[in-house]
């Protein structure tokens, strides 16, 4: 991770396959386009990929978890549970259906808790949207279990988890709906882009309709359509679509440098009895973008954080005090700060943010460190890493 790291050949042929063709929009100009469909043949590899009927593309992930919850007929007044560590992103795409997002403790899998999830469910309740953070899971069965007693809908987001499995299945495949982000520095890229995934055919015939107007797909004349319902913009282009059709039949090798790279650093951290690992729920397996790794408390962490950056030992992070990807520092959510007004629903729930305790994510968060898995490096370049992140370890326990 990232698959731009790897661009090659077979990116630049399917682009200037769009542009010798002529046609960026993947809906309509079909006479000028001579059977050339980029992202429709993107979805169909990730269909495949995923193990999913269904597999709509969309423009960023941010947009997919938004199309994903209202194709399910998640909207105004309707919460939906959360986990406090993942990307600003989650909330972002809650609140803009006018739907309430509700924050709960992560557990050692550093996804959501399904106790605290339980503990916050209510009759407003219409989601639990589990993220799967930096290429695992979440306690998948516990989810599904409460999802299924209190009959809401289990939501993956599965942006950063492309290729990670449980018992099986591809993250992002097991909930009513996944949602993927294809952005810069993803394993796999559009340079923008994302996708819901479902087996659900209501929910991505909502999802179709919904990411372009309303739309309804029918026929050969784009000007002839009629609008089922209310709709908004977020298509992907042909252009994203086919980088991104490149870089998925490259998935494979992508993860097997992945795995190779994670496993030779894990193996070097395994030495040292003070670091532990992010739990992986039994019959999981990770997709190896992050090796998560936990040192005993935060000052360490924060200590070993810092020596990592004044030693070139970089895309290495402690996020306790990053305000991209936790809430500790997520100061415009907790203030309500928007352009635009905000439902009063919303804005009681996000006024509890300061006052609640969340001393559980602290916890694990606080000693976490989550380095990122390059597909660029050598295999020289992964050792002398990894010895370089025993050695400074050791050097302040």
């Amino acid at each position: 991770m990232p698959g731009f790291e790897l661009f090659g050949d077979l990116e630049r042929e399917e682009v200037n396959d769009v542009l010798d063709n002529g046609v960026l929009m993947r809906y309509g100009f079909d006479g000028m386009r001579k059977g050339h469909w980029k992202a429709k043949a993107l979805e169909t590899e990730l269909k495949n990929t995923f193990q999913s009927k269904h597999v709509q593309l969309v423009s960023s992930g941010t947009a997919a978890v938004s199309v994903a919850l209202a194709a399910a007929g998640v909207g105004a007044g309707d919460e939906v549970i959360m986990p406090t560590f993942t990307f600003v992103a989650s909330f972002e795409a809650i609140m803009m259906l006018g739907a309430i997002p509700v924050l709960v403790d992560i557990d050692d899998t550093l996804c959501l808790d399904p106790q605290a999830v339980e503990k916050a469910i209510t009759p407003k309740t219409k989601a639990i949207m589990v993220v799967q953070m930096c290429g695992s899971m979440g306690d998948m069965d516990a989810l599904r279990k409460v999802a299924n007693a209190h009959k809401v809908l289990l939501v993956e987001d599965a942006c950063q988890a492309i290729g990670g499995t449980y018992k099986g299945k591809p993250l992002g495949s097991i909930g009513d709906l996944g949602c993927f982000s294809f952005d810069f520095v993803k394993t796999i890229t559009c340079g923008e882009g994302g996708a819901v995934v479902t087996n659900n055919h209501t929910y991505y015939t909502n999802a179709d309709h919904f990411s372009d107007h309303g739309h309804d797909h029918v026929g050969n004349d784009r000007g002839a359509e009629t609008h089922p319902f209310l709709g908004y913009n977020f298509r992907i282009s042909e252009l994203h679509a086919a980088v991104g059709l490149a870089q998925v039949k490259r998935l494979p090798e992508f993860l097997q440098i992945q795995n190779k790279n994670f496993n030779i650093i894990r193996d070097a951290l395994s030495q040292i009895p003070e670091v532990t690992f992010r739990r992986v729920p039994k019959g999981g397996e990770e997709s190896c973008a992050f090796l998560n790794f936990s040192l005993p408390n935060l000052e360490i962490a924060t200590r070993v954080s810092k020596a990592f950056k004044e030693n070139g030992v970089d895309v290495c992070w402690n996020y306790y005090n990053n305000n991209w990807h936790y809430i500790r520092k997520w100061h415009h959510l907790k203030d309500v700060k928007s352009l635009y007004p905000i439902s009063e629903e919303v804005k009681k729930e996000l006024s509890t943010l300061h006052e609640r305790d969340f001393s559980k994510s602290d916890y694990h968060i606080g000693r976490n460190i989550s380095c990122l898995i390059k597909l660029s490096w050598t295999e020289d370049d992964v050792k002398e890493r990894a010895f370089k992140m025993v050695k400074i370890i050791k050097e302040n326990l």
